[in-house]
């Protein structure tokens, strides 16, 4: 299977660290990142969940849930956590998915659909396709996907700035340019007319015929 944005994140029940979820209903109204590793006890992925664990007070304040997901049994991401925490200085105060039967993976398109064996067998490489970001919508929509090799840890602070952009622009007709950060100038869309423009939005500069620049909407 493989997804697309716009398509409807699929639905799972799972395991976790912190107990049994099924995944919609876990997610409620919220926005969630879903991030995956390819087995617990990976010198990049322990870096990456414990900066997460760092950030969750700035998803918290953007109403985003976090959840992780490593191709391992529960015993072996609950005792991952001590790791993380010796590494990083902080422990992950969100759910880990465990996927050792590569439930979640598959029908995510992370890992083959014939994919099987034990989950202890097999290496971090045979697994290296799961490491995929996908940020979704309240609506259950998949509003980012990203795709990361075993070699490069994820920039999550660059994924807060999308989830801003991706926040702000939901709920008004605006793009966000390049490098763009909260409170800086905005797009205005193709889809508003400049009648439209001046109700919504009062003024804005025109570097080129195609391109309006406006303030932030508040």
């Amino acid at each position: 299977m493989t997804l697309a944005l716009g398509d409807s994140a699929p639905d799972f029940q799972a395991q976790t660290t912190e107990g049994p979820i099924n995944f919609h209903q876990w997610a409620g109204d919220s926005w969630v990142v879903l991030f995956s590793h390819p087995k617990s006890f990976t010198p990049v992925c322990t870096t990456e969940l414990g900066a997460v664990a760092k950030l969750k007070p700035e998803f918290d304040k953007r109403n985003v849930k976090v959840i992780g997901l490593s191709v391992d049994a529960v015993e072996d991401n609950k005792g991952w956590n001590t790791d993380i925490k010796d590494v990083t200085g902080f422990e992950p105060n969100y759910p880990i998915i465990s996927d050792d039967d590569y439930k979640v993976s598959k029908l995510y398109g992370l890992l083959p659909a014939d994919t099987s064996g034990e989950a202890k067998g097999r290496t971090p490489a045979q697994n290296q396709t799961v490491r995929n970001v996908f940020v979704i919508a309240p609506d259950k929509s998949i509003k980012l996907i990203l795709v990361y090799p075993m070699t490069t840890g994820r920039n999550f602070d660059e994924i807060l700035r999308v989830i801003d952009s991706l926040q702000l622009t939901s709920g008004h007709k605006v793009a966000t340019p390049a490098d763009w950060k909260q409170g800086e100038k905005v797009i205005i869309t193709g889809a508003v007319s400049d009648e439209e423009a001046k109700q919504k939005f009062g003024s804005w500069e025109t570097p080129k015929p195609y391109i309006r620049v406006t303030d932030q909407p508040k």
